[in-house]
């Protein structure tokens, strides 16, 4: 008895441990991202086996399978394809380059069935990875600001004045401001539901702290799509989760002060956000007179984010069902002659959409599937929560994930690739999760 009781504590320390290094892991970078979830997955099929794999499998883990082996079958088909048409592009990046990818691609599957194993059979204390991701962005926010008072951050990365953001731990990578507002939600549910009866007293105080230090990192980091959805999900909790409308004002008070104070007496802030009026309103004007054709210099940015989206058509109708393969939209972009390529536009790795970029790759196929597997999880946990009587109600554990979620896959914004190793850890770490604390409330017979 002793001993199986040592195996189940060190089990539950180990697995909590690897999934709360996760957060810190994408601050290291790639490699420390995908060494840990090779840990994870081999720990978990060394000390599991099979019964990972021997589960009842409902209807979203069904269809996000198909979605998987899609990604394998077009791969290996646009491999063939390229291979016979385009021999000297086969010739330098290797004749099954899309199937290698697409293979390796199976890793987020596997991840996906392990950390649902783990959180069904409680063998997480979720608990930890909260503490962590708060950490983690708490630090972040503080390194960012270091950074914007000092011109170096505390590894000794120096601000590049070239541009409107700031790296801060991350170094040349700009991605602060997205790192802040993916993890930093997790910090203002630390305290109210693991140290409750110890700090929470100090709720009153050391949330609004903590509000202004990431909410000030997050301005400063300069990227402006996370600073809305960071805005928007804050929004959504006050909607929906009534123990926080009494904070409504308080908080729109809090960030009014925050951002026009930082508007006022930092110049790059002011100057981001004055650009980004700007392109808003040019690129609004360009697409109501239909002159995206004869834009001047001065609209030039902003047809250059247009184009980026409207880039995804070309490659599309090439491949419209099952796509072109994973990492092959820049080849599909140029090469045929698009109207897009008229313009001197020239093409990105992607079309910094989500859903236009699943749609190039895994075609209308890959977008229905993954579409589905979307709308089953908001239904299942979202509407399940706030619309209905379920026993999920009462679990607070899976607010933050929901609406990280929600954020995540909010179809009408600019994201990074679907695809790449931050992204794709990112939403097959959130989307297990959901759907692991989902299941344990709901019974058994209602399958997901």
């Amino acid at each position: 008895m002793t001993l199986f009781s040592n195996r189940s504590i060190f089990l539950n320390n180990y697995f909590s441990f690897l999934l709360a290094f996760l957060p810190i892991s994408f601050i290291a970078g790639n490699l420390i991202i995908n060494l840990n979830i090779i840990i994870l997955i081999l720990s978990a099929l060394y000390l599991f086996g099979k019964d990972i794999f021997i589960i009842k499998y409902y209807f979203l883990d069904k269809i996000l399978i198909s979605f998987f082996f899609l990604i394998l079958i077009t791969g290996f088909y646009n491999d063939i394809s390229i291979g016979i048409d385009h021999r000297d592009f086969s010739d330098i990046r290797g004749y099954f380059y899309t199937t290698i990818k697409s293979i390796l691609f199976f890793k987020y599957l596997l991840m996906y069935l392990i950390i649902k194993f783990l959180i069904e059979r409680e063998i997480i204390n979720i608990k930890y990875f909260f503490i962590s991701s708060a950490l983690a962005s708490i630090f972040v926010s503080c390194d960012i600001i270091f950074q914007s008072i000092n011109g170096k951050d505390i590894f000794g990365f120096e601000a590049n004045m070239s541009t409107r953001k700031l790296g801060g731990p991350f170094g040349d990578e700009l991605i602060a401001g997205s790192y802040i507002q993916r993890f930093s939600l997790f910090t203002f549910f630390v305290l109210p539901l693991f140290f409750k009866n110890n700090l929470n007293k100090f709720s009153f105080f050391l949330i609004p702290i903590l509000l202004v230090i990431i909410f000030t990192g997050l301005i400063l980091s300069g990227n402006r799509m996370p600073l809305i959805l960071f805005m928007f999900i804050l929004f959504l909790i006050v909607i929906f989760q009534k123990q926080t409308r009494k904070f409504i004002l308080p908080f729109l008070f809090a960030i009014s002060l925050i951002f026009f104070s930082l508007f006022k007496l930092n110049e790059n802030v002011k100057n981001n956000f004055i650009n980004f009026y700007k392109q808003i309103s040019k690129m609004t004007v360009l697409i109501k007179s239909n002159s995206l054709g004869e834009q001047n210099t001065s609209q030039q940015e902003s047809f250059k984010y247009y184009k980026e989206f409207q880039s995804f058509y070309g490659p599309w109708s090439s491949n419209k069902f099952i796509g072109g393969g994973i990492k092959n939209f820049r080849y599909y972009c140029h090469s045929k002659d698009y109207k897009i390529n008229q313009t001197g536009f020239v093409c990105n790795m992607h079309p910094h959409n989500y859903y236009l970029e699943i749609l190039t790759e895994t075609g209308l196929i890959g977008f229905l599937i993954i579409s589905i597997v979307f709308l089953q999880t908001l239904y299942y946990s979202f509407f399940k929560k706030y619309f209905t009587t379920s026993n999920i109600r009462i679990n607070n554990l899976i607010i933050p994930f929901i609406f990280l979620f929600i954020a995540e896959i909010f179809p009408i914004k600019s994201t990074g690739s679907f695809f790449t190793t931050g992204n794709a850890t990112y939403l097959f770490l959130i989307l297990p999760i959901i759907i692991g604390l989902v299941r344990k409330d709901i019974s058994i017979e209602k399958k997901i």
